[in-house]
């Protein structure tokens, strides 16, 4: 898996994509908390959530200008962007106006630009890699993306609590400078399968929304459509969680378990990407609805455990089958998809499976005023089962088999797996 690391833009995009992975860790951990800490309220975080998640909805909309725009490029400007806005902050706090509306209008302004750096680096892997490599190397970026979060939510909700919330904010900048450095010297090979367009406006817009249309049109026509409704209802009930996990690591013991429990998260969903592999060998129906239903049951038990240590591994327990599933099926995308449309598929998915997100966000923080944050947490971990419901409701995703027994066939997606672009 790790000889594939000694591949010069290979290893360029993971290293970027670890240092960009330091820098989100940080900025959430942050942000959440900086939030939480000017108001006092679940409500706040709540809506913190709701309009950091917007972005993520809209993303299908930049499914085709990923597709059409060249890579290096793309990932440079998105940094760039990123390092000078999240000064604003620190130089905010510094010249004494830091609001909980500043924050709140600076947030889903980074994940708009962020929204266009993960497609990107997602439909660069099957440029730089040939087909046999893409499990290990979506599992590495996976590793990087959860690594990273395990030690860094962690290091940054000690941080917060030692030496306050500004000088994560100057840290974060600095992470999207270095990766910024490192995506520079990126030498993508030639994309044919990337769009070529003529130069007037009308044709380009055209252009854009038959793209955007194709995107959608696979995304609804096929088994994607089904196991998306599971992934919405999921996502409905992750919102809520997120939006509450301040307010519910203050009543355990303040930032540094606020940390401690993203860290969990992370550290679970590392575990699953490593074990995607081996997952991926199950049939992967039966294996996503026995262990989704398991993983909601142990994230409800982490609720009321009297020890925090204990409620902090249940957690991460309860992420283990999340990080198997993510990784098998963006493998099954690049895999079955031509490169042409893996942007604009990817995007679409990452837009509506993160629709609920936003809805649970404010729907939690608005539940915490109203019942204990503790009842609302479980209640969100219960809701990891209505994956599993719907995969198990759906004959086509209940009788999935192992990753490589899938066809296009199978998934329905025959009509576009010999498809380029002109």
């Amino acid at each position: 898996m790790f000889a594939i690391l000694k591949q010069r833009n290979y290893g360029l995009l993971f290293s970027g994509r670890i240092v960009t992975n330091i820098g989100d860790s940080i900025y959430f951990i942050a942000a959440m908390w900086l939030v939480y800490d000017l108001s006092g309220s679940a409500f706040y975080s709540g809506l913190a959530g709701f309009l950091t998640q917007i972005p993520n909805v809209l993303q299908f909309l930049i499914g085709p200008l990923v597709d059409r725009w060249p890579i290096r490029a793309t990932l440079l400007w998105t940094q760039a962007l990123q390092a000078l806005l999240i000064l604003i902050i620190p130089l905010a706090a510094w010249l004494d106006f830091l609001s909980v509306t500043l924050v709140l209008v600076i947030m889903p302004i980074l994940t708009s630009i962020d929204a266009f750096a993960y497609p990107t680096e997602t439909k660069a892997l099957p440029l730089v890699l040939k087909k046999e490599e893409l499990p290990a190397g979506n599992a590495l970026f996976s590793f990087a993306y959860q690594g990273v979060d395990l030690i860094f939510n962690a290091i940054a909700g000690v941080m917060i609590a030692f030496f306050g919330v500004t000088l994560l904010f100057i840290i974060d900048s600095l992470t999207f400078c270095l990766a910024f450095l490192l995506f520079s010297f990126l030498r993508i090979p030639h994309q044919k399968a990337q769009t070529k367009t003529s130069g007037t406006a009308r044709t380009a817009l055209n252009s854009y929304f038959t793209e955007l249309k194709e995107g959608l049109k696979i995304l609804f026509t096929t088994i994607l459509s089904a196991a998306l409704m599971g992934a919405v209802l999921c996502n409905l009930a992750i919102g809520a969680a997120m939006a509450v996990m301040p307010a519910f690591a203050d009543e355990r013991q303040g930032p540094a378990v606020y940390g401690l429990y993203l860290a969990a998260m992370s550290c679970g969903a590392l575990v699953g990407a490593l074990l995607a592999a081996s997952f991926s060998k199950l049939p992967i129906g039966k294996a996503t609805i026995l262990t989704m239903f398991l993983a909601s049951a142990i994230w409800a038990a982490a609720v009321f455990v009297p020890w925090t240590w204990l409620s902090v591994v249940l957690f991460g327990l309860a992420w283990v089958p999340v990080g198997c599933i993510n990784v098998t099926f963006a493998t099954m995308l690049q895999t079955l998809l031509p490169v042409s449309l893996i942007g604009r598929v990817t995007s679409a998915s990452a837009s509506f499976s993160t629709i609920a997100m936003p809805l649970g966000s404010l729907t939690g923080g608005y539940a915490a005023t109203l019942i204990p944050v503790a009842w609302v947490f479980c209640a969100a971990g219960i809701g990891l089962a209505l994956l599993s419901v719907t995969w198990l409701l759906y004959p086509k995703l209940r009788k999935l088999g192992p990753l490589a027994s899938l066809s296009t066939e199978i998934i329905g997606l025959k009509d576009y797996s010999q498809q380029e672009t002109s």
